[in-house]
């Protein structure tokens, strides 16, 4: 338990159900849902749109989405892939040809088909009990009559306003009224996307895929010297996948699988379980210096194996096997840093959300949106008021590697739903965000709660460090002046972060009791509620 003569939050506690999002009109919208008889699945959606509006830099309808559900009946844990593809006519040869090495963000070339509209639709087809029609509405009301902007909002708006918004006249028309980022408390709103999502709560999904919108969208980004085709955009289309997992301390660990980069935080938490960590702080430099070394070793694999499966060989058994786990943990000193593995070619920032809800039956989902980068691409299309996303970022320009850009396939994707099962029921959706840290995230925010005992806000609010593939250590202010020194000692460079490190949400479901305990990320704007 907390110390409550110093500043923090406790734990959020209810009985009926409970939604936990990085924006409080998400979670209200959640509850709200719930409360008048949607499941978990439908409360999911409905606060995930009004995020794509509250909270634009971080999420929007022109973004991807990845989910995993885990039925109260104590079934399988369902995962679906809600990624977009990068158009047909993609291939790697016409970008060499055009003397382009790398997928720059803000060219039309990072944008990939969004997959966002065309997750939630399944999703609620085949596990939820209310329509688009109906669950929209609370995201239109406040992309028409506006929203007061939040602090965290505001911190990120700024930021992204020089260096991403004035890049396109669309955006900056939408997103920067009077020329500047709107302040704290004051009312923004987005009529053309309210009226985009309103057409979608009128007829459906198709409404994104075919006709005026994706004319729109797909018009302006040829306009940008894209590829895009209106057929592109006809064939989007999300798919259900089977999950990967493995086993921590007696729990099981499922993430969404590639084109995600889950898999890395499963091959963390197994190179983790081979030390022990009692005894240890959890800020110890002996503690982070461990995550940190794992974070090299395993995101040395995300970059060299992690592709759509359906156009590269990953090798999943391999990278999730005991073998590998021990090979990397044994190139672990525990008295020194090792040497840098080589910088990455991907981006290193982005900015998402992720909220996850459990209803009265116990339906759990852990659910993610995201545009990529604070405001994705840069790129709204004219009309539409549509922010795109920048995922195709994660392609590389390598004919040779896994990851190449090619017709139809998807990029590596950060984003990361996970869920904590025991004795074949789920027990705790949860997630990170921050973009690359997710996997950090995932493998921090489970060692703090099963290795430390922390609660579920503790385990959140600790203290958090990134070691970013090539990038020296980022550490948070909270870390102890002695740990950082400790791991200064150990070779390791100490810089502190831009910004926050991510963000995370997770509700714990006890079922013996039938209580369910929630925690919010204070580096962003949200909440846990329950009823």
């Amino acid at each position: 338990m907390r110390n409550l003569e110093l500043p923090g939050r406790s734990p959020v506690h209810a009985t009926n159900g409970m939604a936990a999002t990085s924006h409080p009109l998400s979670t209200m919208t959640a509850v709200k849902v719930l409360q008048d008889g949607g499941n978990a699945m439908d409360a999911a959606v409905a606060a995930c749109a009004v995020q794509c509006v509250v909270e634009p830099g971080s999420t929007g309808i022109g973004g991807d989405n990845f989910m995993l559900f885990a039925p109260g009946n104590g079934g399988d844990v369902v995962a679906f892939n809600g990624s977009g593809r990068a158009p047909a006519a993609a291939h790697v040869e016409w970008y060499v040809e055009q003397g382009i090495t790398e997928i720059e963000r803000y060219t039309p070339h990072s944008v990939t088909v969004p997959g966002a509209i065309d997750a939630w639709s399944i999703l609620l087809k085949d596990y939820g009990t209310m329509g688009l029609d109906r669950l929209l509405q609370p995201a239109i009301t406040f992309a028409r009559e506006g929203y007061p902007i939040h602090s965290r909002v505001s911190y990120d708006w700024a930021i992204g306003a020089e260096a991403t918004l004035r890049h396109n006249p669309n955006a900056a028309r939408v997103m920067l009224p009077g020329g500047k980022p709107p302040k704290v408390g004051s009312i923004h709103r987005q009529p053309a996307l309210a009226d985009t999502m309103e057409l979608i709560a009128e007829k459906g999904r198709d409404a994104f895929y075919f006709g005026k919108v994706a004319e729109d969208i797909v018009g302006h980004l040829q306009e940008l010297g894209g590829l895009h085709t209106m057929e592109d955009f006809a064939d989007a289309k999300g798919e259900f996948v089977t999950p990967v997992r493995t086993s921590y301390r007696g729990y099981d660990v499922y993430e969404c699988p590639p084109n995600g980069q889950g898999i890395i935080a499963l091959e963390m938490l197994n190179i983790l379980s081979g030390f022990d960590f009692s005894g240890m702080d959890p800020l110890s430099a002996e503690r982070l210096h461990l995550l940190v070394e794992a974070t090299r070793l395993a995101y040395r694999d995300r970059d060299d194996a992690v592709a759509d499966p359906a156009q590269a060989q990953v090798p999943i058994d391999w990278m999730l096997s005991a073998e590998r786990a021990d090979e990397l943990r044994g190139a672990i000193a525990a008295d020194r840093a090792m040497i840098q593995p080589p910088p990455t070619d991907l981006p290193a920032h982005a900015d998402t959300v992720y909220l996850c809800v459990v209803d009265k039956d116990r339906n759990a989902v852990s659910f993610i949106n995201s545009l990529f980068a604070g405001y994705g691409s840069g790129i709204m299309s004219p009309e539409t008021g549509v922010m795109l996303h920048n995922r195709g970022n994660g392609f590389v320009v390598d004919p040779g590697h896994p990851n190449c850009i090619a017709p139809r396939k998807r990029p590596l994707h950060t984003i990361i739903p996970g869920m904590l099962a025991q004795n074949g029921k789920a027990v705790m959706p949860f997630g990170v965000m921050g973009g690359h840290y997710q996997c950090v995230g995932h493998s921090h925010f489970l060692g703090n709660f099963i290795d430390f005992g922390l609660d579920v806000q503790e385990a959140i609010d600790l203290a958090r460090v990134f070691a970013p593939p090539g990038g020296d250590v980022e550490v948070e202010a909270g870390v102890p002046a002695e740990t950082v020194e400790k791991l200064k000692a150990l070779g390791h460079k100490v810089v502190a972060p831009e910004k926050p490190t991510g963000g995370g949400q997770a509700i714990l479901i006890d079922w013996e009791n039938g209580v369910l305990t929630g925690g919010s990320d204070p580096r962003k704007d949200g909440c846990a509620m329950g009823y």
